[in-house]
């Protein structure tokens, strides 16, 4: 069932290398735990709104994610319960401007101008995250094309694991990382998030 988004959330939540596919394309380990990180709600855009390329940005990428809207407050949630709490899912691009984020060394900055969190086009609130197909495309061109079957770690252990360090609020949104085919845009390009269930997320960059 596709709802409508009705509340900003108070936090939005990603998790970095959650892919296998991913972390072979950036010649990383696979990670003992999840390494998650915040974007501000500042930077949240709906579908068919325009990203904006911030001056003096060499590289900005898109990042195709399947994220998930929390239902209820939820802390200190077992991995079992953890399903109890999800409202539904949707498309996120989590854009990134590349060159920031290795001269930082860490993301916040890379990760949070303003428009650089679409999500859309709605909520599906009937969906089984499992083995679901995830692409991306830039201006009409396949860039990445996956299946959650790449995960390392689940929606559920992510909702668990989080909820132990952080109180998770109704509308909160947890994005659980992107697979392997990361690339640059340009102004005027058109990018288009496309998750088997849910439908497409489509952008500009401006």
């Amino acid at each position: 069932m596709k709802r409508p988004f009705l509340k900003l959330p108070e936090k939005i939540i990603l998790v970095g290398l959650n892919y296998k596919d991913h972390a072979k394309e950036m010649e990383m380990e696979i990670p003992a735990e999840p390494i998650i990180f915040l974007k501000p709600v500042s930077a949240l855009i709906r579908n068919g709104d325009k990203i904006i390329y911030p001056e003096g940005i060499k590289r900005l990428d898109y990042e195709a994610e399947l994220a998930v809207v929390i239902k209820r407050q939820a802390k200190d949630v077992s991995v079992e319960a953890a399903k109890n709490y999800i409202l539904g899912y949707t498309c996120l691009n989590d854009i990134t401007a590349r060159d920031l984020q290795k001269k930082d060394g860490q993301w916040t900055r890379a990760k949070s101008f303003d428009s650089f969190c679409p999500v859309g086009p709605h909520i599906e609130t009937e969906l089984d995250p499992r083995g679901i197909k995830i692409q991306s495309y830039l201006n009409g061109r396949l860039k990445q094309d996956s299946n959650t079957s790449n995960f390392i770690f689940s929606v559920d252990f992510l909702i668990s694991f989080i909820s132990k360090i952080m109180t998770l609020k109704p509308a909160d949104i947890i994005s659980t990382g992107t697979p392997a085919g990361i690339g640059p845009m340009q102004k005027g390009d058109k990018t288009k998030i496309v998750i088997e269930g849910i439908g497409a997320l489509e952008n500009q960059i401006v």
